[in-house]
């Protein structure tokens, strides 16, 4: 009989070759990797059939779903057998055993449709958070991908970690990036026998063992082994304290439709006995974490006797990382991976297909926000996010209370709604004690800028915290294990701390450790004002930004906030004369008749910026007033189209909006500067004041724009369109300051940046006098009348 074959899709092959060239693989490097002849893999990209096990093991290894790129054959065939992995050497040869081949087969395809819907009923839904309703596991399951080097584990110093890290260039920096190679979770299974999965809280392993479960338990993964799923909480707390099958044979009994008797417990306990020893099942281990401390030890023998005893059957059991301190010297341990890029891109679409919201506008948010992007590295809490932005049916408003709703989740909800109740010292501490902890934890450690810091540390840290707390000793030996028992307990529990390298923390993500500073700021200070002031002198520096506009949505009235950044912001330019007088100009230039239907506070923003090209995307201008893109389309006529002035162009700019009967395509309704230059681009090429080669540059760039119309090619043609305009003064050419005074002039726009952010935020709380009067200082010399 042949053995069954699969065929790439059209679009499969695509995704492949696409898959292939992310890895850097040539396709000999790929044959390398899966260990087969050069046939399998020409045929593979030539859209031409392939045994199914090849087939499976190239998606694998490329970190593809098979299902998803392949032709379906339209008949319900097994994928593979056992017969062919042991002819190909992927499963050792089985022990021999009374039963003839043939009467096993028999009774482990009786025994999966015995277990069949059980398998289906615990292992098919997830549901998670705040989910309204229980997803088909298969309807989100992502690729797994896996670290077999354990983060934590790595020998590496201080210094090798800030190496990845650009303290100046803040936006950059993440925390969570790993080097080592991923290996597709399926591929892991199939190569090591023995597999203990690892990792964070919410990163996927329950989700990753049932899905192999069902793929298992509907033919598409080792269809002649029988799926055994075991919860390892319910089993260390199942009545009379059964072994692991005697429980096995109760569970696969209680949810069949056999009759309730003795003989028939007997003959299924006998039944999975025959099979366990015939090495034709795969079991799997949930969750060794959650089983209570009072039960670990017998648990962990059980695990170990059961395991030795039926050896030659594939186990895969998983674990929080942190709560693993045990050996199991015939396991090979592994780490889930964070999603990447493409992980989170096939979540997305999965989520989103067939509901309302947009999938380009959630996309679009998380490019805009760097920092929620990088939450979404964990499954956990880019399903938050996707909760919260459905919810509100757009982008979540507040970055804030979306910071909190996911430490919450880490630290209350994900082990309350399945009911695990954690050991230990650490449960003397409240919710509310807990996050002060991690508060104080994370100002200490941010002001002196250390975002990795040593074991030593951080327990000094818990150990003066928790020395001021009624129920610790306050013997200094007692202190230092309780802090050693917390710091574990919050890495386990919760994944907010996690150990980077041996003996080296971090928070698991910036934006946790942004939030927490911000929250000790906010509550935990003996004078908030005091507090205020001294923080308000990092205005100018970026690695603060977060932390200012997170503390402007927890305050219930920002305004004592804003006005300081205010002052900080007048004492940039305070000393030097010539950026005063050219403040006053600014002022006096805005009050002009032309300017009167845009807000003076955004006209001033575009003339301090406008001749000294700090900001190409009038970012603080356009906050102000959406009407001020109309003085970004001018700016670009007058410098493009000879003998135009800044009125004349003004009042080009807003003829075209007149005759614009779509409010959405007007100058006035562009979501950014960089679309106002695409509009500006075609008023220019219309009229007859454009010289030949321009004309012929700005033709080549909408072109381009047409054939690959996205975001960063929109960028790149506004910035070549910038370079060939003509350079025209809009202040005038008299203004000459030194490298320090436009270093000054810098330093002053992006604090009135983050000013003007934090003013528009819609979590910031002030009364609107106070708003507006704030609003009128803007881009005024000191001197000026408010």
């Amino acid at each position: 009989m042949a053995k069954p074959s699969l065929i790439p899709s059209q679009l499969g092959i695509q995704i492949a070759n696409q898959a292939l060239t992310r890895t850097g693989w040539t396709k000999e490097e790929l044959r390398k990797q899966v260990g087969c002849s050069k046939q399998p893999i020409t045929h593979f990209f030539q859209g031409k059939p392939i045994t199914q096990s090849l087939f499976i093991q190239i998606c694998d290894r490329l970190g593809l779903n098979w299902q998803e790129i392949s032709e379906l054959p339209t008949y319900d065939a097994p994928i593979y057998s056992v017969h062919d992995l042991v002819k190909t050497k992927q499963l050792q040869p089985q022990e021999t055993h009374p039963l003839s081949q043939g009467k096993l087969d028999e009774r482990v395809q009786a025994l999966r449709q015995t277990i069949y819907t059980n398998v289906r009923e615990r292992c098919g839904t997830i549901r998670v958070l705040d989910m309204s309703h229980p997803v088909e596991v298969d309807d989100l399951y992502i690729t797994v991908n896996v670290l077999q080097q354990i983060t934590g584990r790595r020998h590496k110093r201080l210094d090798e970690l800030l190496q990845k890290c650009d303290l100046e260039e803040f936006d950059r920096f993440g925390l969570g990036q790993v080097e080592e190679e991923r290996v597709p979770g399926m591929a892991a299974v199939r190569q090591y026998r023995k597999l203990i999965i690892l990792g964070k809280p919410g990163a996927g392993k329950t989700t990753f063992l049932k899905h192999l479960a069902i793929q298992c338990n509907e033919g598409y993964f080792e269809p002649d082994r029988l799926p055994i799923f075991v919860t390892l909480k319910d089993f260390a707390e199942a009545e009379h304290q059964p072994g692991l099958l005697e429980y096995i044979s109760e569970k696969a009994l209680h949810y069949s439709t056999l009759p309730i008797a003795e003989n028939v417990s007997t003959e299924l306990l006998a039944d999975f006995y025959t099979i366990f020893q015939a090495g034709r099942a795969l079991i799997l281990l949930d969750g060794l974490d959650e089983v209570r401390a009072e039960d670990h030890h017998r648990v962990i023998k059980e695990i170990r006797d059961f395991s030795e005893q039926f050896w030659n059957n594939p186990f895969v059991m998983t674990c929080r990382i942190a709560a693993w301190e045990y050996t199991f010297e015939k396991f090979t341990e592994v780490e889930v991976a964070d999603f990447d890029e493409n992980q989170i891109a096939a979540f997305l679409a999965k989520w989103f297909k067939g509901k309302s919201t947009s999938l380009q506008q959630f996309l679009k948010y998380l490019h805009q926000n760097p920092r929620i992007k990088q939450l979404s590295m964990s499954p956990l809490l880019l399903t938050l996010v996707c909760l919260a932005f459905e919810e509100s049916g757009d982008c979540p408003s507040s970055r804030s209370e979306l910071y909190k709703e996911g430490i919450d989740a880490l630290l209350k909800k994900w082990d309350a709604k399945r009911g695990i109740q954690r050991d230990g010292i650490y449960r003397n501490l409240s919710a509310q004690r807990k996050e002060d902890l991690l508060s104080y934890i994370a100002a200490i450690t941010f002001r002196q800028k250390d975002y990795f810091f040593k074991q030593t540390s951080i327990e000094r840290y818990i150990t003066d915290y928790i020395r001021n707390l009624p129920r610790y000793s306050l013997n200094a030996e007692e202190l230092q294990l309780d802090s050693e028992a917390i710091l574990r307990s919050i890495e386990a529990q919760h994944g907010l701390l996690v150990e980077r390298a041996k003996g080296i923390y971090s928070f698991s993500h910036l934006s946790f450790h942004e939030y927490f500073v911000a929250r000790e700021i906010a509550y935990n200070t003996p004078s908030l004002d005091v507090a205020i002031q001294e923080l308000s002198h990092n205005v100018t520096h970026k690695r603060w930004r977060e932390v200012f506009l997170l503390l402007t949505e927890m305050l219930r009235d920002a305004s004592s906030l804003l006005v300081a950044i205010k002052q900080e912001i007048d004492r940039i330019l305070a000393t030097s004369e010539p950026l005063q007088n050219f403040l006053a100009e600014i002022c006096d230039r805005a009050e002009a008749p032309e300017f009167a239907f845009c807000k003076p506070a955004a006209v001033r923003a575009f003339l301090f910026d406008i001749d000294f090209e700090i900001d190409e995307n009038r970012t603080v201008a356009l906050h102000l007033d959406r009407s001020a893109n109309l003085l970004v389309c001018a700016s670009f006529l007058t410098r493009m189209l000879d003998g135009i002035t800044l009125n004349d162009a003004i009042a080009i700019a807003q003829n075209y909006d007149a005759k614009q009967p779509d409010v959405t395509k007007r100058i006035s309704a562009a979501s950014s500067a960089n679309s106002v230059m695409m509009i500006a681009i075609k008023i220019a090429l219309e009229s007859r004041c454009l010289e030949a080669d321009a004309r012929k540059t700005l033709k080549s760039l909408l072109l381009r724009l047409k054939h690959d119309a996205n975001d960063e090619t929109l960028k790149q043609v506004a910035d070549t369109a910038r370079t060939v305009a003509k350079t025209r003064y809009h202040i005038g050419q008299g203004w000459q300051f030194s490298p320090q005074e436009r270093g000054w002039m810098k330093q002053y726009y992006n604090a009135t940046q983050l000013l003007v952010e934090c003013l528009h935020t819609d979590g910031c709380m002030m009364p609107p006098e106070a708003r507006q009067r704030l609003e009128a200082t803007l881009f005024k010399p000191l001197q000026s009348p408010t």
